[in-house]
């Protein structure tokens, strides 16, 4: 696809390149018009000069060439008489009438058009300066096409036609400049509202106010595509939210109904695979509000919470031999704003995740930070690129231990509803380190840079 301004540019250019020959041919024909015998003059006499040779012994031809030649077949009355001092060349004389002057002619240089001595017409006396002397030319009955009349219109008005050509291009690049402007503001104010509208609920729409008349249809098929996609989204999500809320009643009896198993194997593999259905149906409903963004947020302590989860999973890490710990270098700092119950979810996630998921891990450390948590493990890692695979829906680190797949999908949901960053590094052999940034981590880098910068200053 070409870019539009040069497009422009290039039909501007082309468009007046046009008008300016078109100009130039039509002052040309006005010119032939209001002065044809002058310009037949000139373009004449100038075909004769250019043919004109004076041989070292001073005999004067006038040479075949191919004006001369295309001015001879299309003037069936031609004539003409040439003469250098004393030498004399003629062509026509059976059409040429009686002068008022005898040859050769010693008057002014320039060029005139004389009427015949009889005073029945009229004929082109020319006086050329050449060498030492002047050539003088007397054209009678002379017929010239209109290309040489423009020729010789452009020959002798090269300066102007110049400044006129140079102020065309002026304005060209001008107006394509102060037009690629206009349109490149019209499509950076669309493109300014199109990126201000919410990916996850874009129910919002351009303004037609400020935007550009051709523009217009563009926005309106871009606002009823936001709406169709607005539309779609709501009925998935409402979909979501009401398959999981219709399945929590039979799981409800179904989990009564297991309790009463007779078989104590079976009755365990039932309940788990249970809470394996239970906590994907928690999951759907939980991504389901967050997807709908109902969520207030207040302080909360990111290291009380950090706490409170290690010690919910302290006898699942027992049994599976793997340490938690956690650290905390600052003191401070670990107050953010949220939603208790969905920053406690997101964590519940991550440090469930990595005791199932961490192949051949023996720790898992929480590390707090000011706006900052990170969970991390020394496990087996996994390769990189593939972080953007687990955070999708349904998509587990280890698919031979089994799992929802919804877990670091509703992470990621918990912290975009509050503005925060979810991130995942791995290195293979090197453990997982799973992050969740909140907004005070990054105001206080930014605080950080402006401080650091003032002391160097």
């Amino acid at each position: 696809m070409k870019s539009i301004a040069r497009t422009f540019t290039l039909s501007l250019g082309l468009a007046a390149t046009v008008l300016f020959l078109a100009t130039i041919t039509i002052a040309v024909w006005q010119s032939q018009l209001r002065e044809y015998e002058p310009v037949v003059c000139r373009v004449a006499a100038g075909v004769l000069y250019d043919a004109a040779v004076v041989d070292p012994g001073h005999a004067l031809t006038i040479r075949s060439t191919r004006g001369v030649e295309q001015l001879k077949s299309i003037s069936p009355n031609l004539w003409y008489v040439v003469s250098y001092e004393k030498q004399i060349t003629e062509f026509g004389g059976e059409h040429r009438p009686a002068l008022p002057f005898s040859l050769p002619y010693g008057g002014p240089i320039g060029f005139s058009v004389l009427n015949t001595l009889d005073q029945n017409s009229t004929f082109c006396l020319a006086v050329i300066p050449w060498g030492p002397s002047d050539l003088v030319m007397m054209v009678g009955g002379a017929q010239v096409r209109f290309g040489q009349m423009l020729m010789s219109f452009v020959g002798r008005n090269i300066f102007p036609l110049f400044l006129v050509a140079l102020a065309f291009a002026s304005m060209v690049l001008i107006g394509a400049w102060l037009s690629g402007r206009f349109v490149g503001r019209g499509i950076d104010r669309v493109t300014r509202r199109a990126l201000a509208i919410d990916p996850s609920a874009p129910q919002g729409s351009i303004s037609l106010d400020e935007v550009p008349i051709e523009l217009k249809p563009l926005v309106e098929a871009l606002n009823r595509a936001f709406d169709e996609i607005n539309a779609y989204i709501k009925m998935q999500r409402r979909f979501l939210g009401n398959a999981a809320h219709q399945l929590r009643t039979p799981l409800t009896l179904l989990r009564a109904r297991i309790e009463d198993v007779a078989d104590p194997p079976l009755r365990i593999a039932l309940v788990r695979d249970m809470r394996r259905l239970t906590s994907l149906v928690s999951a759907m409903l939980d991504l389901a509000r967050l997807q709908n963004h109902a969520i207030e947020k207040g302080p909360i302590d990111l290291a009380d919470v950090t706490r409170d989860v290690l010690a919910d999973f302290s006898p699942s890490a027992l049994d599976a031999g793997i340490e938690l710990s956690l650290e905390q270098p600052e003191e401070d700092g670990t107050v953010v704003q949220g939603v208790e119950a969905a920053v406690r979810s997101a964590l519940a996630n991550l440090v469930g995740n990595a005791l199932i998921h961490a192949r051949g891990a023996r720790r898992v450390t929480a590390t707090l930070h000011r706006g900052r948590v990170s969970i991390s493990d020394d496990g087996a890692g996994f390769s990189p690129g593939d972080e953007r695979q687990l955070i999708e829906p349904f998509q587990t680190g280890n698919a031979a231990e089994g799992g929802a797949g919804l877990g670091l999908s509703i992470v990621q949901e918990i912290m975009a509803a509050h503005g925060g960053e979810f991130i995942i590094t791995s290195t293979p052999g090197g453990g997982t380190t799973a992050s969740l940034r909140f907004p005070e981590a990054t105001a206080r880098a930014m605080s950080d840079n402006r401080s650091g910068n003032v002391e160097t200053a």
